[in-house]
């Protein structure tokens, strides 16, 4: 494992963090209060990432936004993670047709285009965040499904586990006292490597209309806005928002890359004999 990308990762996103938290808090500003008289502002000392097409400061607004599109990032990937993990423990540990008629359902839903799914899904509530989270959810949980199987579908092969069926467990404990600790550290790295997708999700869905209302900062919603300011030459509308969400999505990706490699098994090749 790479300590030194863990910690930069871990560094960016607590700065992250740090940022959404506090300045919303300390400016003392309402980021959803416009004021005309100061629209289209540059960057400036008052001002620092400029202001939008209404007035309203990025700098407070951009950290608003960051806040609730990590909210539901982190709900998604959660609730994406909770499902394709039930769906894997189940098709992984019953078997037989049972494996078979989840899998292949899997398979079906995996297919279906999950944005347009996610369109669908949004767009009979608009600007609920309720239904943003489930719009991610319910089309992310299928790759967490597959892992979860493969590690159960491995861990029926060890010793330990045939040893517990002779003794007489029944599945109930198999679940309990060997499944569910063999398969929680890949749900965990699980959640990690969905929030960059969740978060890309709502920012999509957001800027596309079909997130959240307008009036609510998110970084898609805040992309969506810039549109029509980099046209009357507001490049510091888009610059700042996009540069938030690039580093945001990159942070959480090396930090669930790092961890994944840190959990999983060395390759043959890779193990000195």
């Amino acid at each position: 494992m790479d300590r030194r990308r863990l910690v930069l990762a871990g560094s960016v996103l607590a700065l992250l963090t740090l940022y959404a938290i506090a300045v919303p808090w300390l400016s003392g500003i309402d980021d959803r209060v416009t004021d005309f008289a100061a629209a289209r502002q540059g960057p400036s000392l008052s001002h620092g990432f400029g202001t939008d097409s209404a007035g309203r400061d990025l700098f407070v607004r951009s950290a608003a936004a960051i806040r609730t599109s990590l909210v539901v990032a982190v709900a998604c990937a959660v609730l994406a993670t909770v499902i394709g993990s039930m769906v894997g423990v189940v098709a992984g540990v019953w078997g037989g047709w049972v494996d078979r008629v989840v899998m292949r359902s899997t398979d079906a839903i995996n297919a279906l285009p999950h944005l347009l799914l996610g369109i669908v899904i949004v767009a009979m509530f608009r600007g609920s965040i309720v239904a943003i989270v489930l719009s991610i959810a319910l089309t992310h949980w299928t790759q967490v499904a597959r892992i979860v199987r493969s590690e159960i579908l491995g861990l029926r092969e060890q010793p330990y586990i045939d040893a517990a069926v002779l003794a007489g467990a029944n599945r109930r404990h198999l679940v309990g006292a060997h499944v569910l600790p063999a398969v929680l550290p890949q749900a965990l790295i699980a959640v990690v490597l969905l929030l960059p997708h969740a978060i890309w999700h709502e920012s999509t869905l957001s800027f596309l209309g079909f997130g959240l209302a307008p009036h609510e900062p998110s970084l898609g919603t805040l992309l969506s806005e810039a549109r029509s300011s980099l046209l009357l030459g507001g490049w510091w509308t888009l610059v700042f928002p996009a540069g938030i969400l690039v580093v945001a999505t990159v942070a959480v990706a090396v930090l669930g890359s790092t961890l994944r490699q840190a959990v999983s098994p060395p390759k043959p090749s890779e193990l000195r004999l």
